[in-house]
């Protein structure tokens, strides 16, 4: 009975990663199609989100199973629980990939002269994503921990694009509209690494049973 249950406790930590390769990939789309002013790429995010949302249904029916048809102990308890919680984390970033991209589709993005770069923004986030859920996998507190600390990385891109996107809009330029945006869309990459950060906090929950979250 215990190796079924390591078995289907494997399989829902498995079934994360793939969850957040799909939000990783999400991010990584819409920076490409912010980087290009590429529209129709932009679009393909909502199939992305669909992805992300039948996935989150299929881990809570994993965890409901091993719930219902198993008698977890405290630590194995945790862990199903974190993944419960990781979850609805996951979700908002697929979310907040998808309000970018809508905020891409609806734009001017591709008349911009003065573009701006959110390729390094865009890389970290992505990287902190990964890494929490990897953190998740392997049971790894010291690369949660990694993940918690790396977010003042990307605290510090977002306020170097904010900085650069307040002095263009001071200065007056043709294309306010656009910055405007990109303000928009550079809270949505901090947010979207706090939520990385909360996934690597439920790591820690998992092991320890003490959580600390980003409101």
């Amino acid at each position: 009975m215990r190796s079924r249950f390591d078995q289907q406790l494997q399989l829902l930590k498995e079934e994360m990663v793939y969850m957040g390769d799909l939000c990783g990939e999400a991010i990584q789309i819409t920076a490409g199609a912010l980087v290009d002013g590429d529209v129709s790429r932009a679009r393909t995010v909502n199939n992305m989100m669909s992805q992300i949302s039948q996935q989150e249904r299929s881990i809570e029916n994993i965890c409901l199973k091993l719930l219902m048809q198993q008698q977890p102990v405290a630590r194995d308890l945790r862990t199903i629980s974190s993944a419960l919680k990781m979850v609805t984390d996951m979700e908002r970033i697929g979310i907040q990939a998808c309000d970018m991209a809508e905020i891409i589709s609806v734009g001017n993005i591709e008349k911009a002269v003065d573009k701006v770069d959110f390729k390094e923004l865009s890389d970290e986030v992505s990287r902190m994503v990964r890494m929490s859920l990897q953190a998740f996998e392997d049971t790894d507190m010291q690369l949660a921990e990694k993940v918690i600390k790396y977010d003042d990385v990307v605290d510090k891109l977002f306020c170097d694009i904010r900085e650069e996107l307040i002095k263009k809009l001071r200065e007056g330029n043709n294309d306010a509209e656009y910055f405007l945006d990109m303000l928009m869309i550079d809270k949505y990459f901090e947010r979207i690494g706090d939520h990385a950060v909360n996934i690597a906090r439920w790591v820690n929950f998992s092991v320890t049973g003490e959580i600390e979250l980003i409101e």
